[in-house]
């Protein structure tokens, strides 16, 4: 596998090294890494993308970890370029800053930055901003709207330099990304270093349980090495000096958690929902095996049938392609093995167009190409934002055209 990739042997939230194997997904290159045509005669190596359970906390995991400068250091996903993420973070910062007693001028730090969607918000409602995230070009848009970004991994050390030039941190955030960190412990000591007395930890990461209900398994690639649950992080955080206060399911990513925790014995007590969702994820088994068993003979079965799907309409002579160009592409098309039933795939956004899809190098175009080319199919690859596409669509089906919904079940409207 190269020196781009190790194999960690214990666990990242309670260091045990009690791990099963609980999911095997088809190895991927770097889910985001699309290449311009210069570049599609280069192979891209692929990395593996196997699920571990950990015994001893119930902590779910990657184990093998690509190297991050490899995945985040040209990293080209914007928030703003997501379908309602821009409103979410909008809706986000409106809740947050009354937990936080609404402080003007008070520091706000937000870890894996990006574009700054989520500062600007934050900004307008009278704090101090400050990004950190490792994206050099992204981070340098951000700085060159005013809201100022440091191009580094978050790092304990880094904290220690924040604090002293920047005070303590009122509020600090970590939206998709507290998945991201090998080294969570050591991501948890700095957040923990950069919080005031009354600070408050802002966090949303994936939620195992509805991406097993929902069947978001595409969710699953080498950025993201946690899949959190509530009963493992919460031991986690109190393991690091902080409590968790409050958690609650949103929708986001296709099942998400928004934790807030604050420093051990601060002045806020713990809400009734943390101990629910424990309770909820107990009875569920989600610190057991079988429960992932299941998941994966539900994700096997959903590839037998489009695949089935996919292969009769081959035989009828028609020709498809795909709609969207995400990370969660990647996997599906990896994963369900469809490279080969799809000409091109089309995507909303220009900075994707042009491009050629990791590994499989599948051309990507604008939508306008559905009217020019007709295919007779078009597999809705970023499936959450079906019903988005569709009614945007609406003339192609009129024109005979046909979608194919791979999950949560495998559907084709026409």
């Amino acid at each position: 596998m190269g020196a781009m990739v190790y194999r960690r042997h214990s666990c990242r939230l309670c260091e045990g090294s009690d791990l099963t194997l609980v999911l095997q997904l088809t190895p991927t290159p770097p889910v985001d890494a699309y290449v311009p045509a210069a570049k599609v005669h280069e192979t891209q190596e692929v990395y593996p993308l196997d699920l571990f359970l950990c015994r001893s906390c119930g902590h779910v995991q990657l184990l093998d970890v690509v190297h991050p400068d490899l995945l985040f250091g040209n990293y080209i996903y914007e928030t703003s370029s997501s379908p309602g993420l821009v409103e979410h973070f909008r809706e986000y910062a409106r809740d947050v800053l009354p937990l936080a007693g609404e402080p003007r001028d008070a520091l706000v730090v937000e870890i894996g930055s990006n574009d700054g969607t989520l500062l600007r918000f934050f900004r307008e409602g009278g704090m101090r901003v400050l990004g950190v995230d490792p994206a050099r070009e992204i981070a340098e848009r951000a700085n060159e709207l005013g809201l100022e970004t440091l191009s580094s991994f978050f790092t304990c050390g880094l904290a220690r330099e924040i604090r002293p030039q920047y005070g303590a941190a009122t509020l600090v955030c970590a939206n998709n990304v507290f998945a991201h960190a090998d080294n969570l412990a050591d991501m948890a000591d700095g957040v923990r270093h950069l919080l005031a007395p009354d600070g408050l930890f802002v966090f949303e990461v994936s939620y195992i349980l509805d991406m097993i209900e929902n069947m978001v398994f595409d969710f699953i690639y080498h950025e993201h090495l946690c899949h959190h649950s509530v009963k493992p992080l919460r031991t986690f955080l109190s393991r690091h000096g902080m409590e968790l206060l409050d958690v609650q399911r949103i929708p986001e990513k296709g099942g998400s958690l928004r934790g807030v925790a604050q420093l051990a014995g601060g002045p806020r007590k713990p809400s009734l929902t943390v101990e629910e969702l424990i309770t909820l994820e107990e009875s569920r088994g989600l610190d057991r095996p079988e429960i992932f068993e299941s998941w994966a003979r539900k994700i096997a079965t959903r590839q037998r049938q489009i695949t089935a799907l996919l292969d009769e309409l081959k035989r009828e002579g028609k020709n498809g392609a795909g709609y969207g160009a995400s990370a969660t592409t990647t996997v599906l098309l990896y994963h369900f093995h469809l490279a080969d039933y799809l000409g091109y795939i089309v995507d909303d956004n220009s900075s994707r167009q042009n491009l050629f899809s990791p590994g499989h190098h599948i051309p990507v175009v604008s939508p306008q190409a559905i009217y020019e080319r007709k295919p007779d199919y078009l597999v809705i690859l970023a499936w959450r934002f079906a019903g988005m596409i569709m009614s945007r669509h609406t003339t192609y089906l009129r024109q005979g055209g046909k979608f194919i919904v791979p999950l949560p079940k495998v559907e084709m409207r026409q």
